[in-house]
């Protein structure tokens, strides 16, 4: 229904329905995704919009796996849409297939709110794996951390112009590079009708964890891989279904036990493997399972390091001063920053497939040599690390870095 004074649609049996936890079961995933999708085009009243975040949270809808994934279809139907022909043929004539990797697009995000105030490690894993995959890292402006991966960019010596990677522009960005910044505040416009009740409701809601399953290229089925940190080891199997749910067959879900969204270099992380398995009749479409497993730093080859040594600096321009020293490989070799970086980069390369070749050519300074060992989920995360490495020491990350700060200041915006 809607209210003709202010031309807001009316969700209020719906809000009845979610006011009790015995009603709020028979509410379907699809209903809470109609609902939501309202916010885009700004037609709930903020009044609704506060009930129905708060009702999703108390009744703890926000966090099953059918709703986030059918809300997060909502908000991509929402983003700014690619021309996925052009998309593409761009990616036919860039992509390096190698093993298992089809070279496609890849994605290393996190949920945020594990209040460790880390290091900006995703976004900095983006870059260096640019030298050996296609990135489309989507990101934001931080809302609950010292640094979001918008705000790292942004305070870069030579800065990208991170608002220059439209959907229009797209195409052109992975024409000059292997690395792109989906910047959220852009792809998803209509965001801003939920800002200001957001920050109204005292707790985090379902937004809070929208963001990395909302990547606005996904439906284009062109990315291939991702890893997606939750902050909570509760809810990563509610991810890991959502994911599949969504139509991922390779992902890493990850939790460090210290309730960490990111891989722990301190100790144990959970993870949750979505990957396809052998097909059991004829040539049909593989069946998706998800395995359940821990990574510790020792299964790359690394040694631990306490999360107090790896908070970064105070900001996000002291960060940004951090991603280039490593860029440019001017960092010590067991600086627990970069073994912290190298261990997540190292990860996504891993649940690539990219490694599973019996002989490497990466290029330069690449000896050719493939660690074989396999270690948790049947992976190769040792050759994983050893590729992340050279992805540094051999400049190529740098490279991809330039190319992209290059064409986003050349490209109209």
């Amino acid at each position: 229904m809607t209210d003709s004074k202010v031309g807001y649609v009316s969700i209020s049996n719906l809000l009845k329905r979610l006011s009790t936890l015995e009603a709020a079961r028979k509410v379907s995933a699809n209903e809470i995704a109609a609902a939501v999708a309202l916010i885009f085009t700004n037609s709930l009243s903020p009044v609704q919009f506060g009930v129905l975040l708060w009702a999703l949270h108390t009744t703890n809808l926000d966090h099953q796996a059918e709703v986030l994934a059918a809300c997060a279809l909502s908000m991509r139907d929402a983003a700014a849409q690619i021309d996925e022909t052009a998309l593409e043929n761009v990616l036919k004539q860039r992509r390096k297939p190698e093993g298992r990797y089809a070279g496609n697009l890849c994605d290393i995000v996190g949920t945020g709110g594990d209040g460790h105030n880390t290091f900006n490690v995703s976004t900095t894993s983006s870059i260096i794996a640019s030298a050996l995959l296609m990135m489309a890292k989507h990101g934001n402006n931080s809302s609950t951390s010292l640094s979001g991966s918008a705000d790292l960019l942004q305070h870069a010596p030579k800065p990208p112009i991170i608002a220059a990677t439209t959907a229009a522009n797209l195409p052109q960005i992975y024409e000059k590079s292997n690395y792109a910044f989906l910047y959220a505040r852009e792809w998803h416009p209509g965001m801003k009708h939920s800002a200001s009740v957001r920050r109204e409701v005292p707790v985090r809601t379902i937004f809070n964890l929208l963001g990395p399953l909302a990547n606005p290229v996904h439906d284009s089925g062109l990315v291939e891989c991702r890893i997606l940190g939750v902050a909570r080891k509760d809810i990563g199997q509610n991810f890991a279904d959502a994911l599949r749910l969504s139509g991922s067959k390779k992902a890493l879900i990850v939790c460090g036990d210290e309730n960490l969204d990111e891989i722990s270099c301190a100790g144990m992380t959970h993870c949750w493997y979505i990957h396809e398995t052998h097909a059991t009749h004829g040539e049909g479409s593989k069946p998706v399972e998800i395995t359940k497993f821990t990574l510790s730093p020792e299964d790359f080859g690394l040694p631990r390091h306490t999360l107090d040594e790896v908070h970064g600096g105070k900001g996000p321009a002291e960060n940004a001063e951090i991603l280039m020293q490593i860029l440019r490989n001017e960092r010590p070799d067991d600086d627990p920053v970069l073994h912290f970086v190298l261990l997540n980069t190292a990860a996504l390369i891993t649940v690539s497939g990219i490694c599973e070749v019996d002989e490497s050519s990466m290029g330069h300074g690449d000896d050719g040599k493939v660690v074989q060992e396999r270690g948790p989920g049947g992976l190769r995360w040792k050759e994983g690390l050893r590729r992340a490495i050279w992805c540094v020491k051999s400049g190529e990350a740098l490279r991809q870095w330039e190319a992209f700060v290059e064409v986003t200041n050349s490209v109209p915006t």
